[in-house]
């Protein structure tokens, strides 16, 4: 086990040697909206393994509110940002010049969590029902929004209540009955929460995901259409070492852990746990190695496989944010990663168009571009 350790330790090292010696020339500020997160792995593992310094970028990250973001790309004060697709949209209804270049995720991330055994079987069951949603703003509300749409309803058939970001606290408490959330986060906390017998009278919960209702865009990069124009070399770069980032974050769960743990503060991370990881990244890392055809099915089984093994290790509260990153996993996982389809542009418009947030629809061509990804190898 010291020799996998060892060997882990080795790895690391030749990356964080290749980040030192591959100088950037080009200073860029990625903008991030939240916190810190698990979520942003593949940022954290672009830079640690000198993606983004071997094309010539040195990175830096701010984080802060999203439309502070928009408004800085958009003036060209920033160039790149992770931002929602809904808000592209509205930037550009507002005559803002930002474009997509990269869909970070392939499938929304939001849903109605709901609890189980309640009468609640389809989404038009919520109709009089105490529904709690962080506020009228973001992608929670778009999600909502989208669901009732979907099913013939307005926010008026519901009981909507806005309770900030705690889902969790609030249904356990029986504020509420269910709530729009980000499927890759509070229903696996509602749910651990049930099983240890401590979500008042929930015992199970299920989701009602956006995707089964529309095709949506959710997280992209994003910048303006004067980098594009001036600096097509910088996006493509960008473009390419996050590409790299997320891939091997869908491909070895246990090192984007790891490598994130370096930038959040706070991520469990026992030395326990640690080891664990340590011995299941290498692991990972070899298999893959000696399978260079591997199926994305065949990948997929190995979250799942290393899931079960972690979990029977680890208590639930200790593989929380673990739960995360790889329900998040399953939202980026594509046959191609990084492609945007226009009908998912069109059919978000209309969300947006429906929810009031801009007054005519806009050619939603102009607002993304696949022309980066599709260059990544040429």
């Amino acid at each position: 086990m010291k020799v996998r350790f060892t060997i882990f330790g080795l790895i690391l090292l030749a990356f964080s040697t290749l980040g030192a010696y591959a100088q950037g020339n080009t200073t860029v500020s990625l903008f991030l909206t939240f916190v810190p997160n698990v979520q942003f792995a593949p940022v954290y593992i672009a830079y640690e393994k000198g993606y983004f310094a071997e094309n010539g970028i040195d990175l830096t990250f701010e984080h802060g509110d999203e439309p502070v973001g928009v408004t800085l790309i958009a003036a060209n004060q920033r160039q790149f940002g992770l931002i929602s697709g809904e808000q592209v949209i509205a930037a550009r209804a507002s005559e803002l010049p930002v474009v997509s270049v990269y869909q970070w995720f392939q499938d929304y991330p939001v849903g109605i969590v709901y609890a189980e055994d309640i009468g609640i079987e389809t989404a038009a069951d919520l109709a009089g029902r105490a529904v709690g949603i962080p506020g009228r703003f973001g992608a929670s509300y778009s999600g909502l929004t989208a669901i009732l749409d979907a099913n013939n309803m307005t926010e008026s058939d519901i009981n909507l209540q806005e309770i900030g970001f705690n889902a969790a606290d609030v249904m356990c408490t029986g504020g509420v009955e269910a709530a729009s959330v980000y499927i890759n986060n509070e229903p696996l906390q509602i749910a651990q929460r049930a099983a240890a017998g401590n979500c008042g009278n929930i015992h199970s919960v299920s989701v009602f995901p956006v995707t089964d209702y529309v095709d949506m865009v959710s997280n992209v990069i994003m910048t303006n259409e004067q980098t594009i124009s001036d600096q097509p070399e910088l996006v493509e770069g960008f473009v390419s070492a996050f590409d790299l980032g997320l891939r091997d974050a869908i491909n070895n769960p246990a090192e984007a852990y790891l490598l994130s743990a370096r930038f959040i503060d706070n991520l469990p991370l026992s030395a326990e746990l640690e080891e664990a990881l340590q011995v299941a990244a290498v692991e990972q890392a070899v298999f893959l190695q000696e399978h260079p055809e591997v199926s994305r099915e065949e990948i997929a089984q190995t979250r799942a496989d290393m899931w079960v093994s972690l979990s029977a290790l680890f208590a639930p509260e200790d593989l929380m944010q673990f739960q995360v990153l790889l329900a998040t996993i399953e939202l980026w996982d594509a046959d191609q990663v990084g492609i945007s389809h226009p009908e998912a542009w069109e059919a978000t418009q209309n969300v947006v168009l429906g929810m009031g947030f801009m007054s005519a629809p806009i050619d939603t061509s102009l607002a993304f571009t696949n022309d980066f990804v599709q260059a990544i190898g040429e």
